[in-house]
């Protein structure tokens, strides 16, 4: 294969000590490296114009090897209610993905602002109350696509300045982050590197369905990752038809090394559990949850189901979900109920969709 015919590299997607020995070869001395991807990183900087403090000579090297982020945005949607926003990205080989910024606060204060990323298209999975493995799985996104998602979105905010910048980044998105898990873990520590974007390993989540042998090797990613597990049931039959992976890890293996987890991180893991009315809200599964996470380092999310096409399912009434909640608290489990954000924009979790590079 000639030079010209080469793939170039995604610089955006290259750690610093990879950046340095690319510098390296191409002869130019390793603080380059630095400069490069703080413009790249702390910058956002997608044009090589910006980039004003290096030579000529070493852009004019760079551009025949490598590229800088090229994602675009095709379509935007905004929550009227909570202002939400999902954005509709395009990727290079023409195939899409849908990324989510949400914001939370009290009327016209804002306390912070989380991205909410997407680690692959489509998705393998198939759970049932997710939109997004309604078609099935196309490919693992790379470690830049995901950094760059992160950028889209701080660019509809406005500049990374003061307040309205991203201050929490959850791989919760299209895809499951552990079956992409080396670029999913190579984006977080680009994403963490005190000279690009520098955020805290403490505001980066990483949620699974529930692939053990994943979860034991994240207990020995430095620093400790913040997990959330989508567990969803209290039985393996009904855990089994809603997240179809139990069937190979079921509940009491996904259980095993979640508590293994939480002993060798010393880090509190996220339950997630989607209430579904009729199938897992009873109080006897409010009893078995219980149960199950006792002894844990662990804290649960319960959210009301968010319809999607196709599903016939609904959300519980409140008072339902209310009493589900307390049940737990009085078993002595730590337990919020979150309100789903840009559901009427189909941006809430569960309704991200898998788009055939042919749609719009």
């Amino acid at each position: 294969m000639n030079k010209l015919s080469m793939p170039k590299i995604e610089l955006h997607g290259l750690e610093l000590h990879e950046l340095r020995e690319l510098v390296t070869r191409l002869g130019e001395p390793g603080y380059r490296a630095t400069q490069l991807f703080h413009w790249i990183h702390a910058h956002q900087a997608g044009e090589w114009e910006r980039m004003t403090n290096l030579p000529r000579e070493f852009k004019e090297k760079l551009k025949e090897v490598g590229c800088l982020p090229q994602l675009s945005c095709q379509r935007r949607w905004q929550d009227p209610v909570d202002g939400t926003t999902k954005l509709l990205l395009n990727l290079r080989d023409g195939e899409k993905i849908e990324c989510v910024l949400m914001k939370y606060g009290k009327g016209s204060e804002v306390w912070r602002y989380t991205a909410c990323v997407s680690s692959q298209v489509g998705c393998a999975l198939g759970c049932a109350f997710c939109a997004t493995g309604k078609s099935g799985f196309r490919r693992n996104l790379t470690a830049g696509e995901i950094v760059e998602q992160v950028w889209v979105l701080q660019r509809h905010l406005g500049p990374r300045e003061g307040e309205r910048r991203i201050g929490n980044i959850v791989f919760m998105g299209m895809g499951e982050p552990l079956l992409n898990y080396e670029a999913v873990l190579k984006a977080r520590r680009i994403l963490m590197d005190p000279h690009g974007w520098g955020i805290s390993h403490r505001r980066i989540t990483l949620s699974t369905c529930g692939l053990v042998p994943e979860i034991k090797r994240l207990a020995e990613e430095e620093p400790p990752v913040e997990l959330a597990v989508s567990l969803h049931a209290t039985t393996d039959e009904t855990r089994d038809k809603l997240v179809p992976i139990n069937r190979r890890y079921p509940l009491k293996e996904l259980l095993k090394a979640c508590r293994y987890y939480a002993q060798k991180t010393n880090r509190r893991i996220t339950f997630e559990y989607i209430l579904i009315k009729g199938i897992n809200d009873t109080l006897q599964d409010a009893d078995r949850l219980a149960g199950m996470v006792k002894g844990i380092l662990a804290y649960i999310n319960l959210w009301p189901f968010n319809p999607i096409p196709g599903s016939s399912w609904e959300p519980p009434p409140r008072k339902q979900v209310q009493d589900f909640a307390l049940r737990l608290k009085q078993r002595g489990i730590e337990v919020a109920v979150r309100q789903s954000r840009g559901s009427r924009i189909a941006a809430a979790c569960g309704q991200l969709r898998y788009y055939p590079a042919e749609e719009v």
